[in-house]
């Protein structure tokens, strides 16, 4: 009979290490059998287990033999699914990332001013998709106080079953580019797929950070109360001042002029919503 949720989540608990690469098995850790156009995890939970891992959880029951391969309807939901079940039993506040570029960037400005105050988790490398998402929520660990979720997406509706993964706290799209047009079926497609983070956390009581001066980020937000924005001119958003980008981005916010080591005027934006949200958290400037 398949395992449930919560039969593999107490196994977690006491194996809390996840695999799904049967040629880097950490010891006492869980392997998901994962299927990919070209593999098929399952046939490789035999030797998941003999190079030390303490379970395997598998989808097809003919690999369901050995006393230590467990049963489940599908290996990929079901490490989603424990992913988000530990994220539920977790008091971190969950900050979610996407847009079109310079993700990768604002995810380790946020988590380096966040780390300044608190205990902070964010995604590891490009782990960002609906295998990423999933395997970076269960390093969330007991202490941990802030955590910032990178979410990439190719396709439209991709974003929306991140969030549902992630359940986020708070969010920011850095932008809407063209980044996989094709995909999304066109900057309009691209504006859609990737508002679909803001769709979820406005749909559940969340809030978001924006930047009050990409009209596109203005315009979808503008009905709506539960949001926290920066701008360079408008006072009625957190002013962060542009001082240009030569060579290095230069920011002035209140008293304080922060030098960053960043070039290219693009960088500007990324550095803002650092500052906007470490300002949120309580975190004092000089130290951001």
């Amino acid at each position: 009979m398949p395992m449930s949720i919560a039969e593999i989540y107490t196994l977690f608990l006491k194996y809390p290490r996840i695999c799904t690469d049967s040629r880097h098995i950490v010891p006492d850790s869980l392997f998901f059998a994962l299927k990919g156009p070209n593999f098929n995890g399952n046939s490789y939970a035999s030797e998941a287990l003999d190079k030390g891992a303490a379970y395997a959880i598998v989808d097809e029951a003919e690999f369901a033999a050995p006393p230590r391969c467990l049963l489940v309807p599908d290996a990929l939901k079901c490490l989603q699914d424990l992913g988000t079940h530990h994220r539920r039993q977790s008091h971190a506040t969950i900050i979610a990332l996407t847009g079109s570029n310079g993700k990768t960037t604002t995810k380790e400005l946020i988590t380096r001013v966040l780390n300044r105050k608190y205990n902070t988790l964010s995604t590891e490398g490009n782990l960002n998709n609906h295998i990423g998402v999933p395997l970076t929520l269960l390093k969330l660990v007991e202490d941990t106080e802030m955590a910032v979720i990178e979410m990439g997406a190719n396709h439209q509706g991709e974003i929306g079953f991140l969030s549902g993964l992630a359940e986020p706290d708070y969010g920011y799209i850095t932008n809407f580019g063209k980044a996989h047009l094709e995909g999304f079926g066109g900057v309009e497609g691209v504006i859609k797929g990737k508002s679909e983070l803001y769709d979820y956390l406005l749909a559940n009581g969340k809030q978001v950070f924006f930047n009050a001066d990409d009209p596109i980020q203005r315009e979808k937000l503008e009905a709506y109360d539960k949001k926290i924005g920066f701008s360079t001119s408008d006072p009625a958003f957190y002013q962060i001042e542009n001082l240009g980008a030569d060579p290095y981005v230069k920011l002035q916010v209140q008293d304080v002029t922060i030098q960053t080591q960043l070039s290219g005027a693009y960088n500007f934006s990324n550095c803002a919503i650092a500052v906007l949200i470490g300002k949120h958290f309580n975190i004092f400037l000089p130290d951001i």
